[in-house]
């Protein structure tokens, strides 16, 4: 379970990174929506990594949330399963 919230968040932020690298409309519905999910899931991640490339500082940054996440989450959900 704890897993699975994890790889929630982690998908959220790669889908958020593919809709800005893809070039997504930025005033539809769905993507304001993913948006509004993706950057509070980021946490402190934005604008760690500042290259001058905005798609690679998205990557960069928005990309290392969701490997914090998986990695997180399993670490508790291994936690979890030993006791």
């Amino acid at each position: 379970m704890i897993s699975g919230i994890g790889a929630l968040f982690a998908f959220i932020e790669v889908l958020y990174i593919l809709m800005i690298v893809l070039g997504a409309n930025t005033a539809n519905a769905f993507f304001r929506f993913i948006q509004s999910l993706a950057e509070p899931l980021a946490l402190f991640f934005p604008g760690l990594f500042n290259t001058g490339n905005y798609n690679l500082d998205i990557f960069l940054n928005y990309g290392l949330a969701a490997v914090f996440w998986l990695v997180v989450t399993g670490l508790i959900a291994r936690a979890v399963s030993r006791y």
